[in-house]
């Protein structure tokens, strides 16, 4: 069965962020996530959101587990926090 790992992430630096996206995508590949939602558009309906969410989907939540953190899974840049936060 499927398992989500869902992210809320807020850009501080947009610029430097694109230049992480690629890391990111590469390294959630090699763990055998992909992403199913990664930005774009949203609506909040109820409560508040940040103007990012992620969702990854990995084959089972053993893959998908503990150490398969946002952090294991995509290590911070060189410039790590001054492109995004968890929010």
């Amino acid at each position: 069965m499927s398992a989500y790992v869902i992210v809320e992430v807020d850009v501080t630096n947009p610029e430097g962020y694109e230049e992480y996206r690629p890391l990111a995508g590469k390294s959630v590949a090699r763990h055998g996530g992909r992403f199913v939602v990664r930005g774009g558009k949203n609506e909040v309906w109820e409560g508040e959101w940040s103007g990012r969410i992620v969702v990854l989907e990995f084959d089972d939540l053993d893959t998908a587990g503990p150490g398969t953190t946002p952090t294991t899974i995509r290590p911070p840049p060189p410039s790590g926090s001054a492109t995004a936060r968890p929010a």
